[in-house]
């Protein structure tokens, strides 16, 4: 039986390059050239992460290196102009750091990266400390189970408990990824019902459905084909 990673800490990589505030400008480059990584996680004390330091906070130093600062729209550059003078990861990095917890579910790390427009988080334990760092490749993993598990899963979760039965009238078949349910179901309001079940299960790409409606006067009813709702 196999069940389907649902927090970060099943994903992420544990082995975490990072550097600390003090980190002057051209140590930050070399590690993010030797590790190649786009963002490093900036620490302080023990392992608390502070910020990140990425490449677009590197990039002013170059982009403004041949400004005449009169010509500047100083409100509009005042971060860029600030950062183009840093020279250690803590006049560098953004801060406060966007991070998400080892325990949180991978559909809240996706919308987080997302809503912030970062590929990458830093993740942190219960006390704030780096345990790791999530990328938007490792929540892909997901789509890398096989379609064995997937239907293994979605006949546990979804048509035992709603389509009952020795045979159950509903089955389940899944292929790349796309869930079928096939069969005969008499309650139709169960449709939606099991189609939001199965998106839930991690590495579902999509649910279908070709289903024969509650049965009139002997025969098969309608073909229920596609959630309705």
């Amino acid at each position: 039986m196999c069940s389907s990673p649902r927090r970060v800490s099943d994903v992420m990589t544990q082995t975490v390059v990072s550097v600390g505030r003090d980190a002057p400008f051209k140590e930050i480059v070399r590690t993010m050239k030797e590790w190649r990584v786009g963002a490093l996680p900036v620490l302080a004390g023990e392992g608390r992460v502070v910020g990140v330091v990425s490449e677009a906070d590197l990039l002013p130093k170059e982009e403004y290196r041949d400004d005449d600062p009169s010509r500047m729209d100083v409100v509009r550059h005042l971060r860029e102009v600030a950062k183009a003078g840093a020279v250690t990861a803590g006049e560098l990095m953004t801060a406060p750091a966007v991070t998400v917890r080892a325990d949180a579910t991978l559909a809240h790390a996706a919308r987080l990266m997302a809503r912030k427009g970062v590929k990458r988080l830093p993740v942190t334990d219960a006390q704030g400390l780096l345990a790791g760092v999530v990328s938007r490749a490792d929540l892909l993993t997901v789509f890398l189970r096989s379609d064995e598990d997937l239907a293994e899963e979605v006949r546990r979760e979804v048509v035992a408990p709603l389509f009952p039965g020795d045979p159950p009238p509903v089955h389940a078949e899944v292929n790349e990824g796309v869930v079928t349910f096939g069969g005969r179901i008499r309650d139709t309001s169960l449709v939606p019902v099991a189609a939001r079940l199965a998106r839930a299960v991690e590495g579902v790409v999509d649910v279908r459905f070709d289903l024969t409606g509650p049965a009139a006067a002997g025969h098969g009813g309608p073909p229920v084909v596609g959630p309705l709702f």
